[in-house]
């Protein structure tokens, strides 16, 4: 049985500025979403149209720089990570919030990030400042946006 809270107990939870926020992959399962689709939409054009010609390929061979070693890795979320995420506009002061904290747990590999962590780093990529009081208020309240859940254990 697992320790986390289930579904209906997060709500009960009230976040913080210092509660770390993730995509929570599970979210995407159990509300049928297609989570593939909409990383999608994140790619450049360039990727996004060879995605679509090749939606079949999922998994791609990747050398690893530091071993050398080959490994199987999900194609679209490493042509995010290394192409996509690297282009000027993956992120920009334009970029509506919800798609820049998404963008954003997606470049730090889904690492947890806190409203201040998030808003230091919009600061730091686009020199766009969001209150991280704003950042909480949006990603923090009983309406999932995108699967960004905070990471309760």
């Amino acid at each position: 049985m697992s320790s986390r809270p289930g579904p209906s107990l997060q709500r009960l939870i009230k976040p913080t500025l210092n509660t770390p926020f993730h995509i929570d992959l599970d979210w995407w399962k159990r509300k049928g979403q297609d989570l593939r689709a909409y990383l999608m939409s994140h790619l450049c054009p360039e990727h996004r149209e060879r995605f679509l010609a090749h939606p079949e390929e999922t998994e791609i061979d990747w050398v690893d720089p530091e071993t050398a070693e080959v490994r199987r890795v999900d194609g679209l979320w490493h042509i995010l990570l290394q192409h996509c995420s690297r282009q000027p506009d993956f992120i920009t002061p334009q970029t509506p919030l919800t798609d820049a904290v998404f963008r954003l747990l997606l470049v730090n590999g889904n690492q947890p990030m806190t409203p201040r962590q998030i808003a230091q780093a919009l600061q730091k990529r686009t020199g766009r400042w969001e209150d991280p009081q704003k950042i909480l208020q949006t990603i923090g309240g009983r309406v999932v946006h995108q699967g960004i859940r905070p990471v309760l254990e």
